[in-house]
């Protein structure tokens, strides 16, 4: 079925206000020109595996798993979706490196759903995860239509292609994962919750592929998708919000990392890509409190909250509640407590509430 544009852009990874910066820019024209067109535009079965070992008495073993069922389609520059099928599952990669690149990006977060909580898929069930690239001309985003993943390609000024961002996949397939569970609103607090659990797993997508520790990894959102134009490392840092960017034409990175700078305005649907900084600081000093693989004892606790009684239009703190409570031992409990504390959603370290 095809889609035209008039799209809510409310969840791409690029947030309206950057773009509207962007947009005035004198030093970046094309940039500029691009910005504008995007914000004009917005955004408009199971499958089985089988892995063969050999057993300690030198039989062969047939195993059954889950499997992602990926396909990737062009837009050929227009604003018409789904696009074109240029690659489906069982395909060989294609000359296209953005067709390559998406395919992977979300085969990796497949398995980072599966490995880490045994989750097939968006919804549990291996729902099939399709993507559209080369959206529109010069589209400085990408984002979760509520079907399928959506890249532009960048206007090359100041955004490159968005296929070259793993976190940013991860990111905009963890919109489906929430809209399949506690489908939190896209407005305010939970909208801004919403923004940061798909912050969440998409660092998550990316330490998991890299195997990396909460320790190691770098803790930003769409590292690389900057040029080399722009003073900035990424879109957004999780353990230090408001340090992503900082340049004389985009300004600077206006997330909060405390209660205390809770952004309040009408804008972003309620400043859900401001505020959601808060809460991605709790899990990134949660998870490097703790130490080891976040997706562990960390990711566990936050999927837990997620996939649990949420309320859809939870606020941070029935969130932070949520995460104690859903911590299964007084360590992660304990680092889960201090990291809301020092973020400023617990005026203190409240005991664990009780279930």
């Amino acid at each position: 079925m095809d889609h035209t544009a008039q799209r809510d852009s409310a969840q791409g990874i690029v947030p309206a206000y950057l773009l509207a910066r962007l947009a005035g820019s004198g030093r970046f024209t094309k940039a500029a020109d691009a910005a504008r067109q995007t914000l004009l535009a917005g955004r408009p079965s199971f499958r089985a595996r089988i892995n063969l070992s050999i057993d300690e008495q030198g039989s062969l073993v047939a195993e059954l798993t889950e499997a992602p069922n990926r396909t990737i389609s062009d837009a050929q520059n227009t604003e018409t979706l789904p696009g074109l099928i240029v690659r489906n599952e069982d395909d060989p990669a294609v000359e296209d490196a953005t067709v390559n690149e998406a395919f992977d990006g979300l085969g990796a977060t497949f398995e980072m759903l599966l490995a880490a909580f045994q989750r097939n898929s968006l919804d549990g069930l291996g729902a099939p995860l399709d993507a559209t690239v080369h959206y529109g001309t010069d589209y400085d985003n990408a984002f979760w239509d509520g079907e399928r993943m959506v890249f532009g390609d960048g206007d090359g000024e100041v955004f490159r292609g968005f296929t070259g961002s793993l976190s940013v996949i991860g990111h905009e397939l963890a919109h489906g994962v929430i809209q399949h569970t506690a489908n939190l609103q896209y407005q305010g607090q939970p909208g801004a919750l919403n923004e940061s659990i798909a912050d969440v797993f998409g660092a998550l997508t990316e330490q998991h592929a890299a195997g990396q520790t909460a320790a190691e990894a770098s803790w930003l959102i769409g590292a690389g998708i900057f040029t080399e134009e722009v003073q900035g490392t990424a879109l957004r840092s999780m353990l230090e919000p408001g340090t992503a960017y900082d340049d004389d034409e985009l300004g600077k990175d206006p997330q909060p990392g405390h209660m205390l700078d809770f952004v309040q305005t009408t804008e972003d649907n309620g400043g859900v890509h401001i505020n959601s900084g808060i809460p991605n600081r709790a899990f990134a000093l949660t998870a490097t409190t703790l130490g080891g693989n976040a997706w562990e004892r960390a990711g566990q606790t936050w999927y837990r909250a997620l996939t649990g009684d949420l309320s859809s239009a939870a606020t941070f703190e029935e969130f932070a509640d949520a995460t104690v409570a859903a911590a299964v031992d007084d360590e992660t409990a304990t680092a889960t407590r201090k990291a809301w504390a020092t973020v400023g959603v617990y005026k203190d370290e409240r005991p664990r509430p009780t279930a």
